[in-house]
């Protein structure tokens, strides 16, 4: 192995066991459960899956600074049209880089647990998006936007990435609240109000007047298969559990709850929470009940499966006896409360690291389960919180996925954490999902199809399969329990220091999950002039390409998505052109020249390397020189660096191994006696193997 493969091993062991070594933050009972091997098996191996989504974080607000992720040392952040990074949000006069929320706690003298809410409105989310550009982050949100957590703040978010697998291409499925996101986990899409609006905000809520959502539920199909499920919720849900929004649950709610007074279950449970005494509490729980026994036996099973509540601060321990008792359904969602929602208005990273802990702990303290067990624990949102990563969306004119003449999703990036015996090792998957992509796992488990989901979207996102591998799996070691939550002082929202910098992500690389693309983009002339952008995918699953206009070649960016080949012809505007086009994990192509210009590139990948097909059509000699911009160590750049001679109307092919770079790619090519001409390649070979990170 060569030296600098060698290098970057060790700074992906060292990284992963790092945090480990002065104790994490899993429940001992999950550590003694690690020691033990994984059940073959693939798929099939799994016996239950237990979703958990929470509220309200974007993936750079969590993981920003996290070793080994699409962080903030992406080397593939998307340049504005300003010509600053992503980075650099933009606020009238000045920019706002992220800032940590550690520094503005102790500036403002708050608690980091306890950050305010900031607008996650349809409107909002459409405005800091800004046509793809992701430039209104700001002025859609306030500078709050910019404010991140480090290891040092969630540290048992940070051991359960380093523990397990954690993707950093997982986006919400619509830019905007709760409710719209929530549709797409519990039915694979989120379609129209009764009105004819599209439901993309928090309609659902009013509850008195609202018909319920016609469409069914993956639950319902769960339950016409036999396949067992159940909601975990409790007496105050922070009205999370969106299955209670659909129509037929509020039909068996309406029945249920016919001789209490109350037409909805969250006006009922709200009445049993503020009840003066226990007597009174009885009296009305009694009365459910009653309504309970006046159903069909079909709809008491979708009663006690997606309706029923528990106890107020009872989820953990219901869940808790049901795995001790061996009644664990086959899906399980957890609904927790506003407190241990993870919600910023409401909750704190550490009142859901609590839950979690007792979850996992369940789990664990019950090897047979764990073993058997897949747990997802995913954002339905982000708040309103900075995520420098565009999302894929689809091209204009699908009327599936357009709402007010812009697209409805997906949405901006947010926290996936795959925890089970299967993803252990610290891993990265840098698959394209959003919330579908967890029915769809669901789908290929249980064999039960969702139609709701529609075609865009199971083109442009995964089933989640490939976050596990049932072959092997790493042990970690020692653990102790989480701290205590601090006495709750306040909301507030974070402001940007008056001296700003970048922030440094944590070093070291991270493993790599395989993945299933392999993008490639090259511009051709043709004998009429015009220029094409030529887009090729040799991987198993259609690839999302973005082109990033910085010469208005086009007035808005471009979207397409891309099964073996597609291609984009720019409008003949102007003699000069300047546009990125960008692709799945980190994959990205500068296209800088005149359209007379001489020089031309193409590009073949091929396992481990890259053919560089450098073109003359010029009336003299050029000069290309290829050198790399990164993945080398500095002391390589001159050694690799490469200068070509060719000649008026020839073309020359060289190769460019990236072996000892893990598969990974960073090169520019220039032109002298082409001036203007300029290209940049960027990207990761993939092999079908695991690899690290870029």
């Amino acid at each position: 192995m060569a030296e600098i493969s060698r290098r970057r091993m060790m700074a992906v062991g060292g990284g992963a066991l790092g945090a480990a070594a002065v104790g994490s933050f899993l429940p001992p009972s999950l550590q003694e459960a690690l020691a033990r091997t994984p059940p073959k098996g693939g798929l099939g191996a799994i016996e239950h899956v237990v979703i958990l989504m929470q509220e309200n974080r974007s993936f750079d607000h969590y993981f920003g600074s996290l070793r080994g992720v699409r962080g903030f040392s992406d080397r593939n952040a998307l340049r504005l049209p300003s010509g600053r990074s992503v980075f650099e949000q933009p606020a009238g006069p000045r920019t706002v880089l992220p800032f940590p929320v550690r520094e503005a706690a102790a500036a403002q003298r708050k608690d980091i647990q306890y950050i305010g809410a900031l607008d996650h409105s349809w409107s909002g989310g459409a405005k800091a998006w800004h046509d793809g550009w992701m430039d209104g982050w700001v002025t859609a949100k306030t500078a709050a936007t910019m404010a991140y957590y480090t290891r040092e703040d969630i540290p048992l978010h940070y051991e359960l990435a380093d523990t397990f697998t954690v993707c950093d291409a997982y986006h919400s499925s619509i830019h905007t609240s709760t409710s719209p996101n929530r549709n797409h986990l519990w039915s694979g899409k989120t379609g129209f109000e009764a009105n004819g609006k599209r439901a993309v905000d928090n309609d659902a809520y009013d509850e008195g007047r609202h018909p319920g959502y016609g469409w069914s539920t993956y639950a319902e199909r769960l339950e016409k298969a036999g396949v067992s499920w159940q909601t975990y919720t409790e007496w105050e849900n922070f009205t999370d559990n969106q299955i209670e929004f659909f129509a037929t649950f509020k039909a068996i709610a309406r029945k249920v709850l016919a001789r209490t007074g109350h037409t909805y279950m969250e006006a009922f449970y709200a009445k049993v929470r503020d009840a003066k005494d226990e007597a009174e509490r009885g009296r009305l729980l009694a009365a459910l009940d009653d309504g309970v026994k006046t159903l069909s036996r079909r709809e008491r099973s979708l009663f006690e499966r997606g309706l029923r509540r528990v106890p107020t601060g009872k989820l953990a321990e219901t869940f808790a006896a049901d795995v001790a008792d061996g009644k664990l359904p086959r899906v399980s969602y957890l609904v927790p409360s506003a407190l241990d929602s993870e919600h910023p208005s409401v909750s704190s990273p550490v009142h859901s690291a609590t839950i979690v802990y007792k979850i996992l702990d369940a789990l664990a303290s019950h090897p047979e389960v764990w073993r058997r067990t897949a747990v997802f624990i995913n954002y339905d949102e982000n708040d309103g919180f900075f995520d420098h990563v565009p999302p894929p969306v689809p091209a204009a004119g699908n009327q599936e996925e357009y709402w007010e003449g812009r697209p409805t999703g997906l949405g901006a990036r947010v926290p996936m954490l795959v925890v089970s015996p299967w993803t252990v090792g610290g891993y990265v998957c840098s698959e394209v999902f959003d919330h579908t992509s967890v029915v769809r796992f669901l789908e290929k488990w249980t064999g039960v199809r969702e139609p709701n989901i529609g075609d865009w979207r199971r083109t442009v996102a995964g089933d989640l399969t490939s976050a596990f591998d049932f072959h092997r799996g790493y042990r970690q070691p020692e653990v102790e329990q989480p701290g205590e939550i601090p006495v709750f002082s306040g909301r507030w929202q974070p402001k940007p220091p008056e001296k700003q910098s970048m922030p440094v992500q944590e070093p070291g690389l991270r493993r790599a999950r395989p993945l299933p693309y392999q993008p490639d983009a090259d511009l051709k002339r043709a004998k009429d002039g015009t220029l094409k952008v030529r887009l090729r995918n040799g991987g198993r699953r259609s690839a999302h390409f973005a082109l990033y206009p910085y010469a208005a070649e086009f007035p808005v960016p471009q979207h397409q998505d891309v099964a073996h080949e597609g291609s984009w012809a720019l409008p003949e505007k102007s003699d000069a052109y300047h546009f990125t086009v960008t692709g799945p994990n980190g994959f990205r192509r500068e296209f800088v020249g005149q359209r007379e210009g001489a020089a031309a590139l193409s590009s073949a990948i091929t396992r481990r390397e890259i053919h560089l097909t450098l073109a003359n059509r010029g009336k003299a000699p050029l000069v290309f020189t290829v050198r790399p911009l990164g993945y080398v160590e500095e002391a390589d750049v001159r050694r690799r660096t490469r200068t070509v001679r060719i000649k008026a109307g020839s073309s020359r092919t060289i190769a460019w191994a990236t072996g000892d770079e893990r598969g990974w790619y960073d090169i520019e090519v220039t032109a002298e006696g082409d001036k203007g001409f300029r290209r940049r390649l960027m990207g990761h070979i993939e092999n079908g193997r695991a690899s690290v990170s870029g």
